[in-house]
């Protein structure tokens, strides 16, 4: 279990500019857990987000469990649909 206090900790002591990347605090997620937890956000089926950005389910799926590489341009067209920067899935 995460212990917020320990995070505290670690991007007090840590950080040289006052931040810390998302990969340093939490270093086995990913770019496919973004999509996930987004599309959940967004009450969105794999199915759904496929055919937002002109993919297949497949594809979503293995973007999600890390399987497949997001290249800028789908970042772009997941960051469009998901409501965020596209820098999220890089």
């Amino acid at each position: 279990m995460l212990n917020l206090a320990d995070v505290r900790y670690f991007i007090r002591d840590e950080a040289d500019d006052g931040s810390v990347s998302l990969e340093e605090i939490f270093p086995d997620l990913h770019a496919g857990s973004a999509i996930c937890g987004l599309r959940y956000r967004e009450e969105m089926t794999q199915a759904q987000l496929a055919k937002k950005i002109g993919v297949s389910s497949r594809h979503v799926s293995e973007m999600e469990n890390g399987r497949r590489r997001i290249d800028k341009e789908t970042a772009k067209r997941l960051a469009k649909i998901l409501n965020t920067t596209y820098k999220v899935f890089l």
